[in-house]
């Protein structure tokens, strides 16, 4: 099977979604869900399923949502709490408050990590001449790609502060991905957008954007599907030379 291309004859900008696609997050996120999940589920439902709940419910979903969204598949409905509640009160608010914690607790001890392939990839995107942006449905989300030491690779970014001050859905739904592409000044068909999940596959399907990318996924709906980002080329634009 032919390399999967990103080409710049027709694609002005890439988007990249954080967590899984440019940080090495995910599993700590998913394990953060995991430890709070299974503690108020004990009792009540089967354990947190820390691959297919995590994707198929909360991954690219605002905390909140991940929580609302997961617990209605379960049938289970709590209270939604305010954000004064203590961590793990089995309310909307109370458990979000106990994964923040404790995955925040994960980042100071254990740092922040890019993946090296998409590393790779930002780098010949923008010697190409093509712009960048970041989006995370993470209310830290700059906070981890700074920590990652990747900042400087992205022209735009725009993560859960400003999906909160903008009343921003996250996935499915493509909101964020057309929040970054209106900061980029482009339409969403000149912009390729790169996720790691199926909410994300479908959020860049329902935005119509160019070319949709999915890593490490099922790749249903996706224009490719990669195991990680060192197996996607890169046709067209080169920067002029300057003097």
């Amino acid at each position: 099977m032919d390399e999967p291309v990103i080409d710049l004859t027709a694609i002005s900008a890439v988007v990249f979604d954080t967590d899984g696609v440019v940080t090495d997050t995910a599993r700590g996120h998913a394990a953060a869900w995991k430890h709070v999940f299974d503690a108020f589920l004990r009792g009540r439902s089967a354990p947190f399923d820390i691959r297919g709940d995590y994707l198929r419910h909360v991954d690219g979903r605002p905390r909140l949502d991940g929580i609302r969204t997961f617990l209605a598949a379960r049938g289970i409905t709590v209270p939604e709490g305010s954000p004064g509640d203590e961590p793990g009160e089995p309310t909307v608010h109370g458990l979000g408050l106990a994964k923040d914690r404790l995955f925040l607790e994960q980042v100071d001890k254990y740092g922040v990590a890019a993946f090296p392939a998409t590393v790779a990839l930002l780098h010949e995107l923008r010697h190409r001449g093509a712009r960048t942006a970041a989006v995370s449905a993470s209310l830290h989300g700059r906070r981890l790609v700074g920590s990652a030491g990747v900042m400087h690779l992205f022209d735009q970014m725009v993560d859960g502060n400003d999906a909160a001050l903008l009343n921003l859905p996250g996935t499915p739904d493509p909101a964020l991905f057309l929040e970054a592409a209106r900061r980029l000044d482009l339409p969403a068909a000149k912009v390729a957008v790169v996720v790691s999940a199926l909410p994300g596959i479908e959020a860049g399907r329902k935005g119509g954007f160019g070319m949709v990318v999915v890593v490490d996924a099922e790749g249903e709906g996706a224009d490719a599907a990669v195991p990680d980002l060192g197996a996607i080329g890169v046709r067209g634009r080169v920067l002029p030379l300057t003097s």
